[in-house]
């Protein structure tokens, strides 16, 4: 359900700022993460918007005196809207997908790559490299992890695309071959 209205208003979001022209979606982004960055150092607003005992009015009068002024009128109007309708809790994953929705308009991809080991700067940039080439994407973000638990190879995630040649997958499947092997 989450999902759904993360995806919904995100959207609505992404089309009223398209509206206004390109170069607004990047302003957006922006105005958005500075939002952000307000909110992960004030837990107490995020605990005063999400208490249930505070009426709907008080908090949006709270987004209004706090952001009016400060952010674009678009913004504030649509916290206005997510809080008028209930969906404060929401917010995080309707940010999550407006700010994918404009990054993947404007050809930048988000990348995933989870390693058994830590890869140098070397290994690092030629991922990064290898992607840019096979994706089509202009520009590419790259977030590193490691589990151990993957024993070598590497998982690539980008969106919802999931490149798999750990060998830990490439052992569990050799296993599921081997069993119906002796199953049959």
């Amino acid at each position: 359900m989450a999902k759904l209205v993360s995806k919904t208003y995100g959207e609505a979001l992404f089309e009223a700022v398209m509206e206004s022209g390109e170069d607004r979606a990047g302003m957006m982004l922006e105005e958005i993460d500075a939002i952000r960055g307000i909110l992960a150092e004030n837990p107490r607003f995020d605990e005063l918007m999400k208490h249930p005992g505070i009426p709907k009015q008080e908090k949006l009068q709270v987004v209004d005196t706090v952001f009016r002024g400060r952010a674009s009128e678009e913004l504030v109007n649509f916290l206005e809207l997510v809080i008028s309708k209930e969906r404060y809790r929401d917010l995080p994953e309707i940010f999550e997908y407006f700010t994918g929705k404009v990054k993947e308009q404007k050809k930048i991809g988000i990348a995933q790559v989870t390693t058994a080991l830590e890869l140098t700067s070397a290994q690092r940039s030629a991922v990064k490299e290898r992607l840019l080439e096979t994706s089509g994407y202009r520009e590419m973000e790259m977030y590193f992890y490691t589990d151990p638990a993957l024993i070598g190879g590497m998982v690539i995630r980008i969106g919802d695309r999931v490149v798999d040649s750990s060998i830990r997958t490439k052992l569990e499947s050799l296993t599921k071959q081997l069993l119906q092997i002796q199953l049959g």
